[in-house]
C-alpha cells in the first residue's frame, strides 16, 4: 500500500476524506502552515498527524506520494521540491498559474523518474467516466464536436474581497473545468477566439475581470467545439439544466454528462435513448460533506488511479504534459479575451519556450 501525504488543508479535505476512505492507500501526514486549520481536521478525521512544515513531508523517506492542495501560485515550486526529494506527486488544478517554470518542471520531471498527475477531478465524476467509457466503446461512432459549459450563481463569492482583486479570474476558477472537457476529447486545440464581458452584476459589485464568457475552439484537425462560463446570474432549475455539463456528438450518436446531478443521457449507435441517474449511495460516496461543495468521491476516484498507474507502469492522465498544455490554452483564451483576436495556442508555448509541447 503507497503512503501519502497532503499539502493544504482547504481543499485537501476532500483528499484526507478520499485517502482515509480507500484501500489503496495510507495517509500518513497532512500539512498547512495554518495550525488551528491543522486541528481542525485532526477532530473531523481523528487524523492527529499534522505539521505546519512542508519540509516534514519532503524528509519522510516513508512517504511515496505528495498531493498538493495550496494557492496556484505556489503549484509550481511546491512540485519541483517535491520531485527532487524523490516523491510522486498529485497537484490539483490548474497545475501552474502560468508557464514560466514549465520547461524546468518538464525536465526535473524526466530526470527524476516520478510520476506527476492533475487532479482534474471532473473526470472522475460518475457520469463523466460513463460518458468517457461510452465513447470509447464506439457507441457514438466518430466524435464530431464537443460543448460544455459551467454556469453557475455565484454571486455570493461577490461579498468576498479577494473576488473583487485584479488577480481573480472566472477564467482560471470556473472554466478549466469545461475547457478539460474539451482538452479529454479534442487534445490538440490549436486556435481559440472568445468574447467576455462583466455583466451589470458584476460591474454593481466591482469585480475586475470577465464574469461571462464565450469561447470557440479549433483542433489542429479542423474540429470545432464550444465552451461558455457565466458567473454572477441565477440558474435554471436543475431538472432542466445542469450546473457544469459536456456534451459530445458524433457520426452515430450522442451523449451528455451532467454535474453536479448524477445524470447521464445518452442515444447510440442503435437508436435507443436511454438516461440514467445515480442513487442515494452514489450521491454519499461522491458529496461526503455539506451540500455539494466538496469532491470526495471524485477525488478517491482519481488518487486510485494514480495509485493504479505507478504499481502498473502506466501514464495516469492528466499528466504533467497537459496539466501545461491546459494552462497554455487558458493563456490563449485570456489573450483572446484582451485583444479581440483568435490566438495560436503554440505561439503561447514558443513564447514560454516550451517547444517540446508543441505537436
Amino acid at each position: 500500500m503507497l503512503k501519502i501525504a497532503i499539502l493544504g488543508l482547504g481543499e485537501g479535505r476532500s483528499t484526507m476524506s478520499a485517502a482515509i476512505q480507500s484501500q489503496k492507500l495510507e495517509l500518513v501526514k497532512v500539512c498547512d502552515r495554518n495550525e488551528e486549520l491543522c486541528k481542525q481536521r485532526a477532530k473531523e478525521f481523528d487524523f492527529p498527524h499534522y505539521t505546519t512544515n512542508y519540509d516534514d513531508l519532503l524528509n519522510d523517506a516513508s512517504i511515496d506520494i505528495i498531493a498538493i492542495y495550496t494557492p496556484d501560485h505556489l503549484h509550481a515550486q511546491h512540485v519541483k521540491q517535491a520531485l527532487l526529494r524523490g516523491k510522486h506527486v498529485v497537484c490539483t488544478k490548474p497545475f501552474i498559474d502560468d508557464l514560466t517554470d514549465a520547461k524546468e518542471l518538464l525536465e526535473i520531471a524526466e530526470k527524476s523518474g516520478k510520476k506527476v498527475f492533475v487532479g482534474q477531478s471532473s473526470r472522475f465524476f460518475e457520469p463523466a467516466m460513463r460518458q468517457r467509457k461510452d465513447f470509447e466503446e464506439g457507441l457514438i461512432g466518430d466524435l464530431i464536436t464537443v460543448e460544455s459549459h459551467y454556469h453557475a450563481d455565484h454571486r455570493w463569492f461577490l461579498e468576498k474581497g479577494w473576488s473583487l482583486l485584479q488577480s481573480f479570474k472566472w477564467l482560471y476558477g470556473g472554466l478549466s473545468h469545461p475547457v478539460d472537457f474539451i482538452r479529454w476529447y479534442l487534445p490538440e486545440i490549436e486556435e481559440v477566439m472568445g468574447y467576455g464581458m462583466i455583466s451589470s452584476n458584476g460591474q454593481v459589485a466591482g469585480l475586475k475581470n470577465e464574469d461571462t464568457m464565450h469561447f470557440i475552439f479549433k483542433a489542429k484537425d479542423g474540429r470545432v467545439a464550444r465552451v461558455s462560463g457565466v458567473y454572477t446570474s441565477p440558474t435554471q432549475p436543475t431538472k432542466r439544466d445542469s450546473g457544469m455539463s459536456c456534451i459530445l456528438r458524433g457520426t452515430l450518436g450522442a451523449n451528455q454528462a451532467d454535474y453536479h446531478e448524477l445524470r447521464y443521457a445518452i442515444t447510440d449507435k442503435s437508436g435507443e435513448e436511454r438516461m440514467v441517474h445515480w442513487g442515494d449511495a452514489t450521491i454519499k460516496y461522491y458529496f461526503r460533506f455539506e451540500g455539494q461543495s466538496h469532491h470526495g468521491g471524485e477525488y478517491q476516484n482519481y488518487l486510485e488511479y494514480f495509485v493504479d498507474s505507478i504499481e502498473q507502469g502506466f501514464t495516469a492522465y492528466p499528466d504533467m504534459r497537459e496539466g501545461i498544455g491546459t494552462v497554455a490554452l487558458l493563456q490563449a483564451m485570456d489573450r483572446s479575451l484582451k485583444t479581440g483576436v483568435p490566438v495560436k495556442v503554440d505561439a503561447i508555448l514558443q513564447e514560454f519556450q516550451v517547444p517540446s509541447l508543441i505537436n
